[in-house]
């Protein structure tokens, strides 16, 4: 699954840019979908360790932190 472009793009015009070009737009939609899914990987270890199957807030927000 891909993230959508615009998000992303206003991501970087809120960090305080003019133009943002397409290039720097897709390098950081690939840079924020690695490091999503490392943390979302990291939290479902956390809940299958306490025992859940559902990954909660608190899994996501101490996998995050790491």
């Amino acid at each position: 699954m891909s993230l959508p472009n615009a998000p992303i793009e206003r991501i970087i015009r809120k960090a305080g840019a003019e133009r943002v070009s397409e290039g720097a737009v897709e390098e950081l939609k690939d840079a924020v979908e690695e490091v999503g899914e490392e943390i979302a990987r990291d939290a479902i270890e956390m809940a299958d360790h306490a025992g859940r199957k559902t990954v909660k807030a608190s899994d996501v927000e101490m996998s995050a932190e790491r």
